[in-house]
């Protein structure tokens, strides 16, 4: 029993560490613009593509394979500062304080707009670039071997989860932000520039969605529809920890991978579905997810 425990733990946390990263992203955008970003799968697969096509040039070019790790973190950092000041000042600020029906419309058109570029630029091909997890190896844990760069996504969502909250609670960014989504009215007559804040914010949520592409490559590759694949998962996130909620997102995260990972053990039929039934069972139980609360809305 131990035997199959062990292994479907360790895929479920590393499978939840990547769905995590753009979940977080996804809840941050909401928490401060009130914005449900439909686009923001398409970051996922865009920092993919860019890291996938960095780790292969390394190696082309013969350079050292361990600078393939340091090429994950940048590929994230181009996206961010390309996308997120761009998007944000070009399209989402326009979308503010209007109805949602506006905003989803809105952001799904950049979703296609986006998925057509990625196909037009990288091909429709699926694009493999392994090093470094091929780099990491495995290690036995109980008579049974992982892979370590797994173990590294564990570490690396948890550094994130820790990071964001430190961010919020203990810097003066994160209570500028949080003085904003409490009342951006006031935040403006106090002399916060809460334009700066958007696209900070927003920045910050394409950098962590980007992250995330970039990390998943070694272990699955990327094609097309991956931004697609991914955004439903993250929504499923979002509606199961509550949308806003950034330790919500950490608990959901878990929730659906694990959901998907028995599935694919035990069920490989509903491996699709599965995520959306526990969407399904919590939302009739909790309206508002896990940690989500009701609030009043200001008209």
């Amino acid at each position: 029993m131990l035997d199959m425990a062990l292994p479907l733990i360790m895929d479920a946390l590393a499978n939840a560490a990547l769905i995590f990263f753009v979940a977080v992203g996804l809840t941050l955008v909401f928490s401060v613009q009130r914005i449900l970003n439909v686009a923001h799968g398409s970051f996922y697969s865009i920092g993919a593509y860019i890291a996938a096509s960095m780790g292969l040039w390394l190696i082309s070019a013969g350079l050292n394979p361990w600078l393939s790790f340091p090429a994950l973190l940048l590929s994230a950092a181009l996206v961010a500062m390309v996308l997120g000041p761009l998007v944000e000042r070009t399209l989402i600020r326009w979308t503010y304080g209007r109805h949602e029906a506006i905003q989803i419309l809105v952001t799904f058109g950049l979703f296609l707009i986006l998925e057509d570029l990625q196909r037009l630029v990288f091909g429709v091909r699926s694009i493999y670039q392994d090093t470094p997890m091929a780099l990491l190896g495995v290690s036995e844990i109980g008579g049974i071997f992982y892979l370590n760069y797994q173990l590294l996504l564990i570490v690396l969502a948890l550094a994130v989860l820790f990071g964001m909250r430190f961010l919020i609670k203990h810097t003066r960014l994160g209570r500028l932000l949080v003085a904003v989504v409490a009342d951006r009215e006031v935040s403006l007559a106090m002399g916060i520039n809460t334009d700066r804040a958007f696209v900070l914010a927003f920045t910050l949520g394409v950098f962590l969605a980007a992250l995330g592409g970039a990390l998943a490559t070694p272990t699955t590759g990327v094609a097309p529809g991956l931004g697609a694949e991914t955004m439903v998962l993250a929504f499923a996130v979002a509606a199961i920890g509550g949308l806003g909620q950034i330790e919500g997102a950490a608990v959901a995260s878990i929730i659906v991978a694990g959901a998907k990972v028995l599935a694919v053990y035990y069920a490989p039929a509903f491996d699709t579905v599965a995520p959306f039934l526990v969407m399904l069972a919590v939302l009739l139980v909790r309206p508002n997810g896990l940690f989500g609360t009701a609030t009043t809305r200001k008209i």
